[in-house]
């Protein structure tokens, strides 16, 4: 097992620095580029050309990469120039990070919970009106796209039937203590039950649209699995020995039919985390979805480059987890 890590982790770190190299050539593709990012339309050519010495963008493209790389390493990406003009921009990451954690994590669990027990009971009922009315609407929620979806939710349970928050994580007016910046669990954490009823209420209309698109996958690739393990002659022998059908789904079934779907829920989970940009610019929930696309449509260089390297890396941590899980699971996956 631990070899099996060691492999994994040798190749995280080689798609890491793969990633690192492609932000690195992307950024200094962009219309514009840093130094105009940070001077603005006024910029004359002696402040353009002091600045360009100051970040080192004269030197030869590889003594560049590896500053680059060691400022990373330190954590400096340096001021934001448009998002919050001035502050550090690893500082608006993880400020914003538990947001869209808080979100994914809703979104996720909302997905499971529904898509596999679903994506069990429609293959066990093959053909049926349940089976093709929830094949409909798996794909019903991968055709919708999630932007639309989320404007539907929100004029329909937000503004024509104000049920929940039309925008934000909370209502400021509450005062609730910060702590960790997890709303839901702040308000646990200082018994301000309040506050996280109310962190709760926000979440629920972006949380559902956002979880339509892996609720969709996995209740596909949980109905498609379980079919499969259905066929095969284990699961007919332990019917025809007459074991219990608990039994059978536990032992045989579900254990068999879930290591794909884990591998799913890997996948979709560190998408959520990457790319919740249209959902949260919906209901302005000031996560690092948001705030991507604020700082992509302000050339805010140095917001960029933080979010898109600390996405790549949860994304790929999250599937070293997937990995390790799958390995428990199923031992022959350790010597592969």
């Amino acid at each position: 097992m631990a070899r099996f890590i060691i492999r994994r982790l040798i190749q995280m770190v080689g798609v890491v620095i793969v990633l690192s190299l492609l932000l690195f050539f992307w950024l200094r593709s962009l219309p514009g580029g840093t130094v105009s990012a940070i001077l603005g339309e006024r910029a004359t050519p002696e402040s353009r050309a002091a600045l360009s010495a100051a970040l080192g963008l004269d030197d030869p493209i590889h003594v560049q990469y590896l500053k680059f790389v060691q400022r990373a390493l330190q954590g400096n990406f340096g001021a934001s120039t448009a998002v919050l003009p001035g502050r550090d921009a690893l500082d608006i990451f993880t400020t914003r990070l538990p947001a869209t954690i808080e979100l994914s994590i809703c979104a996720m669990v909302i997905a499971v919970v529904f898509a596999i027990p679903l994506g069990y009971l429609a293959a066990k009922r093959r053909g049926t009106t349940f089976d093709n009315g929830t094949v409909v609407l798996s794909l019903i929620g991968v055709a919708v796209p999630v932007f639309f979806l989320a404007f539907l939710l929100k004029y329909w349970f937000a503004v024509e039937t104000p049920l929940f928050p039309v925008s934000g994580r909370q209502d400021s007016a509450l005062g609730c203590t910060r702590v960790t910046g997890f709303f839901v669990l702040d308000g646990i954490l200082t018994r301000e039950f309040d506050c996280s009823a109310d962190a709760l209420r926000h979440l629920v209309l972006p949380a559902i649209a956002l979880a339509t698109i892996p609720f969709a996958v996995i209740f596909r690739i949980t109905r498609a699995s379980v079919l499969d393990v259905l066929d095969e002659d284990y699961v007919r022998t332990a019917e025809a020995k007459g074991l219990t059908m608990q039994t059978i789904r536990g032992r045989h079934v579900m254990r068999n039919a879930l290591l794909p779907v884990i591998t799913t829920i890997g996948l979709q989970t560190g998408g959520l985390l990457a790319g919740a940009v249209l959902t949260e610019t919906v209901f302005n929930f000031g996560g690092i979805g948001s705030t991507l696309f604020q700082a992509f449509s302000q050339r805010d260089y140095a917001v960029l480059q933080v979010l898109i390297i600390a996405a790549a890396v949860i994304y790929v941590i999250v599937n070293l987890i997937v990995d390790i899980s799958y390995a428990v699971i199923d031992p022959r996956v350790r010597t592969r």
